[in-house]
Order: C-alpha cells, then sequence, then structure tokens
C-alpha cells in the first residue's frame, strides 16, 4: 500500500509540475507602462547624452508629431540614411514620404504616443514607445505593442543621421501597422 500511495503521489507531483511548466511557458501580456514624465526620462549625467536624447524628443514632436516639415533641417542630416524598408534615405524623401501624411499643427510639449523610455549610449538615441495594433487574427480587437526607434546622431553636426525601427512593409494601405491609431 505504502508504494502504491507514493507511486500515485509522484505521478501527481509530475503532474502538477508539468501543468505549471505548461502555464509558465503561456505568454502573458504584461501591461506597457508609459513614463510619468517624459521631461525626465532627458536627464543624464552627460551633458552629450542630455543633448542627444533632448534632440531627438523635440525632432519627434515638432517634425514627425507636429507636421512641420519646414523645420526639418534643424534636426535631420541631407544624407539622413533610412533602415525602414518603406521611406527612401534621404532628408527629402522623409520630407515626401512622413510629410505627406502629417500636416503641420501645434507642437505638443510632450511626445503624443505612450512613451516608455529615452535612452541613449555615445551616438545612439532610442525610444521605446507603446504602439496600438490591430489584431491580425481578430481584426476587431486591439493590442499594444512595444515598438522601437533607434536614432544616430551625427557627431559633427549633432543632427540625426540615421534612423532604425522594426517596421515591416507596409502594403497597399501605405501606412504602417496602427497608423489609424496615431495621433
Amino acid at each position: 500500500m505504502c508504494r502504491n500511495f507514493l507511486r500515485v503521489a509522484c505521478l501527481a507531483a509530475c503532474g502538477l509540475l508539468s501543468a505549471g511548466a505548461t502555464l509558465a511557458a503561456t505568454p502573458q501580456l504584461a501591461p506597457l507602462l508609459p513614463a510619468k514624465d517624459q521631461l525626465a526620462l532627458l536627464q543624464s549625467d552627460d551633458p552629450g547624452l542630455a543633448r542627444n536624447k533632448r534632440h531627438v524628443f523635440d525632432f519627434w514632436r515638432i517634425v514627425y508629431e507636429g507636421g512641420h516639415m519646414d523645420r526639418v533641417a534643424e534636426f535631420m542630416t541631407p544624407e539622413y540614411i533610412q533602415h525602414n524598408p518603406n521611406v527612401p534615405s534621404g532628408r527629402d524623401w522623409f520630407v515626401r514620404t512622413i510629410g505627406a501624411t502629417r500636416k503641420p499643427r501645434p507642437v505638443a510639449e510632450q511626445i503624443l504616443v505612450p512613451v516608455i523610455a529615452i535612452t541613449a549610449e555615445k551616438d545612439i538615441v532610442t525610444v521605446m514607445w507603446a504602439r496600438k495594433v490591430a489584431d491580425r487574427e481578430k481584426p476587431d480587437e486591439t493590442y499594444l505593442m512595444t515598438w522601437f526607434d533607434v536614432f544616430r546622431i551625427d557627431g559633427k553636426s549633432g543632427l540625426i543621421a540615421e534612423h532604425w525601427d522594426s517596421s515591416e512593409r507596409w502594403g497597399r494601405s501605405g501606412r504602417p501597422p496602427g497608423a489609424e491609431f496615431f495621433p
């Protein structure tokens, strides 16, 4: 009887461990928590890193979200390199492509999308933000995903010289996934 009890107990324990492993392997959507104070994200003990973060922050508010393409030369080199498969390299192409979708509007005090973090190291600035997108499997549902935009600042001019993001091709719509939710 003792052997049977131990065998049953062992099987039960293995079953619980297996169930726990299965649950642990199931993806859980953790909430994306935007920064409470975007301006605090711009601070750094290194004045060069603080300047680079502020430069990207202002570019985002004034040009990218604000649509003030007339001010792009304050922020971006003419030879700007773009690694998004939908936008050609060059500042002029940025103005043509992105400017076609954004008309000038008042500049917000902070970035309108929910920013999670702004980090800088050497000449690189990364903006991490929560992006709302439609679920491909259930088009009536949306979810938030973490998006990353990475900028390289030219050391001589202090302007944005290069950009990376994780965009896929936009397809027939000509707009990125989630564009319908952009501010």
